[in-house]
């Protein structure tokens, strides 16, 4: 039988001890002991000598920082190689044009309006994937466009953009250093992904 939290204090102490779980959880490293966990803050709590060293603590915690630094490069190499495999396959397909700065697109719709200057305010509806196909953002979605200037935005939709006449809607590959490189954007978008965005450009607006 679960353990039942009847009082106040009860409740939040478990919830405190859950807070720290799930930032431990969002920063996991491998072999957790829960149990030592729940020790360490015991003995905290109660005032007791430190079962472990301080400087045995300063090494363990500076050996951990090490590994998860160590498993997140290999990890963004593993991003990163796949994104590239990705769009080497994607340039050979028909109906793809591939910039020199190796951002790739597909005309869906071809818009017969002007195009817009760098500097230029634009409003667009767009749909954001990784290449395995999960959304991270979508206007379309929100049921709401966005607008924003051409050059206030990643590289890849920079450049695409000044490219595109109005009521175009093209779908953009972009590899990683034309994205958010090696910082990613958020928890939705890991440091070295390539992404791919359904972009329909709907108006200049007035700078």
């Amino acid at each position: 039988m679960s353990q039942e939290y009847t009082t106040v204090e009860q409740r939040v102490s478990y919830g405190v001890g859950r807070q720290m779980g799930e930032q431990l959880l969002a920063n996991p490293f491998e072999g957790v002991d829960a149990a030592a966990v729940a020790a360490g803050v015991a003995d905290a709590l109660n005032a007791k000598p430190s079962a472990v060293a301080s400087a045995d603590l300063e090494a363990a915690f500076g050996e951990i920082s090490q590994r998860m630094r160590a498993k997140e490069a290999e990890r963004s190499q593993a991003l990163a190689a796949e994104g590239e495999k990705f769009l080497a396959e994607n340039a050979k397909k028909e109906g793809i044009t591939v910039t020199e700065s190796g951002l790739q697109y597909e005309v869906i719709v071809a818009g017969s309006g002007p195009t817009p200057g760098a500097s230029a305010r634009v409003k667009t509806h767009y749909h954001g994937t990784l290449i395995n196909g999960q959304v991270f953002d979508s206007s379309y979605d929100r049921g709401q466009p966005i607008d924003f200037a051409v050059n206030g935005v990643i590289a890849g939709w920079t450049e695409a953009l000044q490219l595109m006449p109005v009521g175009s809607k093209w779908r953009l590959y972009i590899p990683h250093h034309l994205a958010y490189g090696a910082r990613g954007a958020g928890a939705a978008i890991a440091p070295y992904s390539a992404l791919i965005f359904d972009v329909e450009l709907l108006e200049i607006l007035a700078a």
